[in-house]
């Protein structure tokens, strides 16, 4: 069961990733954590990509698909992996398809969570970090029964503007990403807007025709 979770920041991948992982027991694999992972163990591609950080600059595909290629190597991978977050071109795509190639193995199904932009903006904005737990909350969907209103903060990067501006870059960049596996015919559109249990069981029936 090797899958992609597709879907803008803030639609549920993360989320949905914790719960198939927990069911199916196979690894969910972000790029954030692969690259944090390569930084701190000072891997070759890792120490690259973190003078690139620092320096203020977009880390490469061929780091990015480097470090992906030496993770879906890893024995917890054998039965199966669920991307989050990755290819986020058809670049990385393509690089993607080479790698699995070489593995012997190819994506099977790619989950699109369909969330619209109105309902990301508001996820996101709403966002709320308690400053004493780290516990994030959602001042309309998850507020805080515990903790006072004062102590919760908004991240730097969860406000509309910056919202708005990665919803673009999305937008333009994984329109022909799915495309380019609407070709593969591997497709399978699933509605974001619902609540988190339904969103899963439609994931699952999708999984196991």
């Amino acid at each position: 069961m090797n899958i992609i979770l597709f879907g803008a920041p803030g639609a549920g991948k993360g989320t949905q990733a914790k719960e198939l992982t927990k069911k199916y027991g196979i690894p969910q694999i972000s790029t954030g954590d692969i690259l944090r992972e390569a930084i701190a163990n000072q891997t070759p591609l890792g120490l690259e990509a973190k003078k690139l950080m620092d320096g203020g600059n977009l880390v490469s595909d061929d780091i990015v698909n480097g470090l992906v290629g030496t993770r879906l190597k890893k024995a917890d991978c054998e039965k199966g992996f669920i991307l989050d977050g990755f290819p986020r071109t058809v670049a990385q795509s393509e690089s993607l398809d080479k790698i699995l190639e070489n593995l012997n193995k190819k994506i099977e199904k790619v989950i699109a969570l369909d969330v619209s932009d109105d309902e990301i903006i508001e996820r996101i904005t709403g966002r709320r970090v308690s400053k004493k737990t780290g516990k994030i909350y959602h001042i309309k969907y998850n507020p805080p029964i515990d903790e006072k209103e004062e102590d919760l903060e908004q991240r730097a990067d969860d406000n509309r503007e910056t919202v708005m501006k990665r919803l673009e870059v999305y937008n333009k960049q994984t329109a022909p990403v799915l495309d380019y596996y609407k070709k593969q015919g591997k497709v399978f559109n699933v509605d974001g807007g619902k609540s988190l249990e339904e969103i899963t069981k439609n994931i699952i029936e999708i999984l196991e025709k």
